[in-house]
């Protein structure tokens, strides 16, 4: 009889939440692994979930958190690097290290979400980082499955909360003109795509780049949010060495509201490639960010959550 109970590392975090609450609807048994695991407002007495404290960069708690399971999910991310956690200590050498270890200890899945644009070659160190977690991964686990995901947006999410505080400015500055290509995607359809590869038969590709039915520009976005929440704003371009500018004098604060990295995203597409796997050989309908606004963003906008 296969073994149904997995551990979901990040479980905690935005997109883990949605992984834990879709593979649990699916009938699975799952552990939330996290620094400081706690259960979802949504959990009943009687439902299979346990909690186990572990953290990515630390060897005995990763092996702890494994021991039983049959499969496991590295939802784990880092998106700002400060003294206390690193790029390259969460996204490679705890990707890697949280391989090998489910490796020796006979999982028999293992799925690593990574993000589109993974590139060992880019000027950014969180972009960098990712390709090389995705080669740790990899190399340590070879038939582990590597999830992509675009930006992620959902109820509570920090895009969309981000943006409608942006709406509030009576400027809202564009990142140049606003052109970088976005592919938004749900939340909940990504965790549905882990489910989906956790599932009986499943397909047999190793890497996944999921994105929403729309590729929008950025403006654009920025133009659906402001019609959302009834707001009428102007937009600004602002040139990217000046954003670059901005980053540098921000790196200085404990918590800078923005990063070289970000800039550098907002500098590029963020779309679904080609010669991967997508929604489409997983069976999945992804719905679209225009059609999802009224139940992801209220009117009465929340601030980020981080």
């Amino acid at each position: 009889m296969p073994n149904d109970l997995v551990t979901v590392f990040g479980g905690t975090g935005f997109l883990g939440r949605a992984v834990v609450h879709e593979l649990v609807n699916a009938g699975h048994a799952v552990r939330i692994a996290a620094r400081q695991p706690t259960l979802p407002a949504w959990a009943e007495a009687g439902d299979p979930l346990s909690l186990v404290s572990a953290d990515i960069r630390d060897e005995a708690s990763v092996a702890d958190a494994l021991d039983g399971a049959g499969s496991v999910v590295n939802a784990v991310s880092l998106y700002v690097q400060g003294r206390q956690a690193r790029f390259d200590g969460i996204h490679v050498a705890g990707a890697g290290r949280l391989a090998r270890l489910a490796m020796a200890a006979g999982i028999q899945r293992l799925i690593h979400v990574s993000g589109i644009g993974s590139d060992s070659r880019s000027p950014s160190a969180y972009v960098r980082a990712r390709a090389r977690g995705e080669a740790e991964v990899i190399a340590a686990f070879p038939k582990a499955v590597i999830l992509r995901p675009s930006v992620l947006f959902g109820p509570g999410g920090a895009f969309l909360s981000t943006l409608a505080g942006l709406t509030r400015l009576p400027v809202i500055p564009l990142f140049g003109r606003g052109e970088a290509r976005l592919q938004p995607v749900h939340v909940a359809d990504v965790a549905r795509a882990v489910v989906r590869l956790l599932g009986g038969n499943p397909p047999h590709g190793r890497i996944y780049e999921l994105g929403g039915p729309d590729i929008i520009r950025y403006r654009d976005i920025l133009n659906l949010v402001l019609k959302h929440l009834e707001r009428s704003r102007p937009l600004l371009p602002v040139p990217y060495p000046l954003w670059h500018l901005v980053a540098l004098l921000a790196s200085v604060l404990p918590n800078p509201p923005l990063t070289r990295d970000q800039v550098i995203l907002m500098q590029q597409d963020n779309c679904v490639g080609k010669a991967v796997g997508t929604f489409a050989e997983l069976g999945i309908a992804p719905r679209a960010l225009r059609e999802s606004l009224p139940k992801c963003l209220p009117r009465s906008a929340e601030a980020p959550e981080r």
